[in-house]
């Protein structure tokens, strides 16, 4: 009897967390938004290029949402995001046209390295400033915000079109797959392309994944989230953890700007305005908490995946306005926030619940 009852407990199936829960209704969403528009518009939505194009488009958002996630589970927040890529556009812009003449392959990883370098900087200024001296985080990544903006500007106040023309071949390159492709009118054969971008956005994706998941830097992120004090008391460095999810989203927003330079070899002043806005959505779409605790990278593809979509849907049908965007856009942050609402309402009443089961019955309240 005892071998039957044991055996019963290893099938019985734990309850989603909240994480979880939020991050299959993105993707239930996405799916769901996806297949009406196939239905409904056909055309580019019946070909696998839509997906990689969505990708494709919207990579640096990807990456940024990441960064964001990661910041706002450990229950801070994250508004320099966008100027960071803004700044670093603008600089590896310059940098590139200025080394037009030397060695390609040396040019563009020195690029690389000075688009981590000023996310790196960012995030180490903007970590020390709320981990340590225990700033606001809103008001640190607001100056940061305008710090970048202002340094776009002095860098260039004029459109900046790259001219390196081994970083114009690695704009141009693709990963081409052919079985995935569509056949033209003419009877050639179409292969799905790829962007470069877009796979590192994929496997930004998936290493944020891994290091939530798996490291002990992401586990010690959802508790700080989740209970600053309880964390404390597990012996989790609280500032230490702050510290470097900035870090890393410095480093993100660094990356972003670099992928956003291999989709369009341009900068200006305006480049990625509001993408902080856009990234903090697709972040609490994808089922990252304003409160922080809960909340996962995956999920926050998909909700970067639900914007796009959006976008691509109202720009194919009659409704093309900008407006449209912006209302569908917050008509959707609506309901996931509304959502949230429900989780931390559930949340808190099983945490009473708890309170009560485990206090002594003289002290438990009576009904009535």
């Amino acid at each position: 009897m005892a071998e039957k009852n044991n055996h019963n407990r290893l099938h019985v199936r734990e309850p989603l967390s909240d994480t979880q829960m939020l991050m299959y209704i993105s993707i239930g969403i996405f799916a769901a938004m996806y297949i009406a528009a196939m239905l409904t518009l056909k055309g580019g939505f019946l070909k696998p290029q839509m997906i990689f194009d969505l990708i494709n488009d919207n990579a640096a958002l990807i990456i940024i949402s990441c960064a964001l996630t990661i910041v706002m589970i450990g229950g801070g927040i994250n508004i320099s995001v966008g100027g960071v890529i803004g700044l670093t556009v603008m600089s590896c812009a310059l940098f590139l046209n200025s080394n037009a003449d030397g060695n390609s392959a040396v040019s563009i990883l020195l690029t690389l390295l000075l688009a981590l370098g000023i996310g790196l900087a960012f995030g180490v200024l903007q970590g020390f400033l709320v981990s340590h001296l225990e700033i606001q985080p809103f008001i640190v990544t607001l100056a940061g915000m305008f710090l970048a903006r202002g340094l776009t500007t002095i860098l260039s106040v004029n459109p900046v079109k790259v001219t390196h023309e081994g970083f114009l071949a690695l704009v141009k390159a693709k990963l081409k797959i052919s079985w995935l492709g569509y056949t033209a009118q003419n009877g050639n054969l179409i292969p799905a392309k790829i962007e470069i971008g877009a796979i590192v956005a994929v496997c930004v994706v998936i290493l944020m994944y891994l290091i939530l998941r798996y490291t002990r830097l992401g586990r010690s992120i959802y508790a700080v989230g989740g209970n600053r004090q309880s964390a404390l008391m597990l012996g989790i460095n609280v500032k230490s953890t702050v510290f470097w999810s900035y870090v890393i989203s410095g480093l993100l927003s660094g990356l972003a700007g670099f992928v956003f330079l291999m989709h369009k070899p341009a900068g200006n002043a305006s480049v990625a305005m509001r993408s902080e806005m856009d990234a903090i959505a697709s972040s609490i779409i994808g089922g990252t908490l304003l409160t922080g605790g809960v909340g996962n990278v995956i999920g926050t593809f998909f909700g970067s995946m639900i914007l796009a979509t959006i976008q691509k849907i109202i720009a194919l049908s009659p409704l093309n306005a900008s407006w449209w965007q912006e209302m569908a856009n917050g008509a959707m942050l609506s309901f996931f926030i509304l959502l949230q609402s429900l989780v931390l309402m559930r949340k808190n009443r099983s945490r009473r619940k708890k309170k009560e089961s485990a206090a002594p019955a003289k002290d438990r309240p009576k009904d009535g």
